[in-house]
C-alpha cells in the first residue's frame, strides 16, 4: 500500500494509529499538499487537515514543514535507488537491462502521486539539504550503473561514470518530457525507442576480454 493509499484509509480524525503507521499517514497527506502547492505554498495546517488530524499531533511527529518535506524526501529517493538497483539485476541480458533501467524512470515519473516532481522538479532546490539528496541518489543511481558498465566492458571507473551519468540523465529528462507533454506515445514504446538510442551508443563498447566490433 502506498503513502497516498495509506492516508486515505486512516484519515478519519480522531482514529488512533501505531506510531510508524501515523507517520506513513502523514508523509502521504504531506506528499498530496507539496505535490499540489509546492514546499512554500504548503502549510503545516494543510497538511494536518489533509491528515485529519490537529496540528499537535503532526509536530509530534515533525517538528517543522522542512523535517517533513525532507523525510518524504528521504523516502522518495530511496525508492528510485531501489527501482534502479531492481532493474540492473533482473537479468544479464544488457540490452534488457537498459530497457528495464529506462522503464524504471519512467514508471517512477508516471506515478499518480507526483513524487518525481519532490525529487527532480522541487521549489526548494536552493536549501541545502534538499539539493544535497537530489545529487546523492543521482549519484548513486549513476553508481549502480557505472559498476555494470565497468564489470562489462572493463572501462576504468571515471569513463563508466561518465557513461552511466549520460544514460541516467537521459533516462530521467525524457521521462520528465513524456510525461508533461502528454505524449500520444505509450509507455512500452517510449521506452523502446530510448532504449534503441542508448542501445546503439553502448553497444559500441565491447565486452570486456572479447573482441572488438569488426567496421563494416
Amino acid at each position: 500500500m502506498s503513502a497516498i493509499e495509506q492516508t486515505e484509509a486512516a484519515r478519519p480524525r480522531g482514529t488512533r494509529l501505531p506510531r510508524r503507521a501515523r507517520r506513513n499517514q502523514l508523509l502521504g497527506a504531506a506528499q498530496e499538499v507539496f505535490v499540489a502547492q509546492g514546499y512554500h505554498s504548503a502549510a503545516m495546517d494543510d497538511i494536518a487537515e489533509r491528515a485529519g488530524v490537529s496540528k499537535p499531533v503532526l509536530y509530534q511527529h515533525f517538528p517543522g514543514k522542512l523535517e517533513l518535506y525532507l523525510a518524504l524526501l528521504d523516502q522518495h529517493c530511496e525508492s528510485l535507488l531501489q527501482s534502479v538497483r531492481t532493474a540492473l539485476e533482473s537479468t544479464t541480458d544488457n540490452k534488457q537491462r537498459v530497457a528495464a533501467t529506462m522503464d524504471a524512470y519512467f514508471a517512477y515519473v508516471e506515478d499518480p502521486g507526483g513524487a518525481f516532481r519532490l525529487v527532480f522538479e522541487s521549489d526548494l532546490t536552493n536549501e541545502p539539504a534538499v539539493r544535497e539528496r537530489v545529487d546523492k541518489v543521482s549519484l548513486e543511481c549513476a553508481e549502480a550503473i557505472s559498476a555494470v558498465i565497468a564489470e562489462d566492458t572493463g572501462l576504468s571507473r571515471n569513463e563508466s561514470m561518465l557513461l552511466a551519468v549520460g544514460l541516467g540523465g537521459v533516462s530521467q529528462v525524457v521521462a520528465r518530457y513524456w510525461l508533461s507533454s502528454d505524449s500520444q506515445v505509450p509507455r512500452d514504446t517510449a521506452v523502446q525507442l530510448l532504449t534503441s538510442l542508448a542501445w546503439r551508443g553502448i553497444a559500441g563498447f565491447p565486452l570486456h576480454g572479447s573482441e572488438p566490433p569488426q567496421p563494416h
